[in-house]
């Protein structure tokens, strides 16, 4: 029982570096498909934006039509740069640095929130999708997660039970 220390998660999940090298790449294409529909979502809601010649509590429709562009494009290029991350750590396999770690949870935070907010707005389908991508974000974390430092790693089998009974 003592043996299982940092590896456990992949054991459950499917056993080391077989699984987790096409679950960054799956995630990082997933990734890369929704921004591709999130600049589209976007796109269309600014020209309708324009098309209205309305105003929403005073706003020009033409501020509303840019801020919905620019809404869309930088979203699109936050999921294109997390989805990049996931897929270079499952083409080099290594774990994720710092920055890597830090950009993913923070997409599997937005994830999870956005999916609570899609079932009332969109539907069930959407709420799937939106888990199933968190999901994937979560597994390539635990797959990636920190490369153990030079002197850590499995020891002799000697846990704290085994301490305490000495």
């Amino acid at each position: 029982m003592s043996r299982v220390r940092a590896t456990h998660v992949l054991q459950v999940t499917g056993g080391g570096s077989v699984m987790r090298r096409p679950v960054a790449i799956v995630t990082g294409l997933v990734l890369f498909g929704e921004a591709v529909g999130i600049v589209l979502i976007n796109a269309v809601l600014a020209t309708v934006a324009e098309n209205q010649n309305m105003s929403l509590a005073g706003l020009d429709p033409d501020a509303m039509s840019t801020g919905t562009w620019v809404m869309g494009g930088v979203f699109g290029l936050l999921l294109v740069l997390c989805g990049l991350i996931a897929l270079l750590a499952g083409v080099r396999d290594r774990a994720l640095g710092r920055f890597g770690r830090i950009t993913l949870i923070g997409c599997s935070v937005v994830h999870g929130v956005l999916g609570a907010v899609t079932v009332g707005l969109v539907g069930w389908g959407a709420f799937a999708f939106m888990m199933l991508v968190l999901a994937l974000l979560v597994l390539t974390l635990l797959a990636y997660g920190p490369e153990p430092r030079a002197g850590e790693g499995v020891g002799d089998g000697a846990g704290p039970a085994e301490a305490r009974a000495v």
